[in-house]
Order: C-alpha cells, then sequence, then structure tokens
C-alpha cells in the first residue's frame, strides 16, 4: 500500500493536519491498516520536499502546520490512480515457499500440511463472513476491505486443492526422494519469460 499517495488522495479534499490525516487514513482503509504518526510526518516532509505538497509553516509557533497537495501532488495521484499495480513477478508468498520446500523434506506429510493451511483459511473467511454480516450500508471501506480479503483468501483455498490434487498424482515415492528440480534457463515466472 501506497501511504504517499493515500496522503496526497486526503490532501486532494483540502487542508488536513497530520494528526487529522492518520485518521482519516485509518477511517477509510477500514481500519485494517494502522498508520504510526510518525509515518505521516515523515512522508508529509518527504512530499513537501519533493514539491506535491505544502505546509502553513509561517514559523508563529503553531503546535501543526497544515497540508495543502500542490499541483504536481495532484497530477502524482492522479496518475497513482490510473496506473495499474504491478503483477509480475508474483509476489514472494509465505505459504507457496513454504510448500515449495516442504516437498523435499524428509517426513513431511504433505496432504495434512496442506488441510493444516487449509483450515486456518476457512476459519479466517468465517471470520470475514461474520463481519460482513455486522457491517451498515454506511460501512462501505470496511465492506470492500471485507470482500478482498474474502476473495484473495478464497483463492489461496483453491491453489492449496490444487496443489493437493497436484501432489496426489505424484508417483508413491516420498517427495524427498525425488530428483531434485533444476532451473531451466529460459523457464522463469519471475519475468512470465519462457
Amino acid at each position: 500500500m501506497s501511504i504517499r499517495h493515500t496522503l496526497l488522495a486526503l490532501l486532494s479534499e483540502g487542508p488536513k493536519y497530520g494528526l487529522q490525516l492518520r485518521q482519516e487514513f485509518e477511517a477509510r482503509t477500514g481500519e485494517v491498516w494502522p498508520l504510526n504518526v510518525g509515518q505521516v510526518y515523515t512522508t508529509l516532509q518527504r512530499l513537501e520536499r519533493d514539491g506535491l505538497v505544502e505546509s502553513d509553516d509561517s514559523g508563529d509557533g503553531k503546535p501543526q502546520n497544515a497540508f495543502t497537495i500542490t499541483p504536481a501532488g495532484t497530477d502524482e495521484l492522479r496518475t497513482w490512480l490510473l496506473t495499474p499495480p504491478d503483477v509480475v513477478p508474483p509476489p514472494r508468498d509465505e505459504l507457496v515457499m513454504k510448500v515449495l520446500v516442504a516437498m523435499r523434506v524428509p517426513g513431511v506429510d504433505m496432504p495434512q500440511l496442506l488441510q493444516a493451511h487449509r483450515r486456518h483459511l476457512v476459519q479466517a473467511m468465517q471470520e470475514y463472513t461474520r463481519l460482513k454480516a455486522d457491517l451498515t450500508d454506511s460501512e462501505v471501506e470496511l465492506s470492500l476491505v471485507a470482500d478482498s480479503e474474502l476473495f484473495r483468501i478464497e483463492a489461496i483455498v483453491r491453489w492449496l486443492d490444487i496443489a493437493d490434487a497436484r501432489l496426489a498424482r505424484l508417483p508413491a515415492t516420498t517427495t524427498a526422494d525425488r530428483p531434485a528440480a533444476t532451473a531451466r534457463p529460459g523457464r522463469r515466472i519471475a519475468g512470465i519469460r519462457r
């Protein structure tokens, strides 16, 4: 998540103080991404240095400065909003790494490992579903976060199901006995090059 761009989005509504930005950041992101007030001020200093925001620091000893987005900040915000997030290379996913590594660890019961993670994820889906049931129509931000998490977790559960099916089709030898995979030049997923 880009704190920098989220702060610019909040400032696009009008001048705000640092503490106010932190409170609105948490409210707008469904209160699932807590933000340290120090992060807010550090980010605001960088934004000001880069000419994307201005402060009303008049040196009159006021305890807080109000920050305002500049035209360059507005352009930066629009560019960020319209730029799709990078999905290549795939993120380093701990669960994927765990499964890939566990395949070669002697004595690991892969179906049991996959089932343990599946159970945990299904419980998380149930918690998000309960959370959604308690939300009002006006809690749109939190509803969208819950929907996003439900879809993300559902995709992971589906991946576990596919991994389980692929591993079940392997010959009866233990996974640790299989020859180690070797990297083949030109066949990487990181750049989706084949």
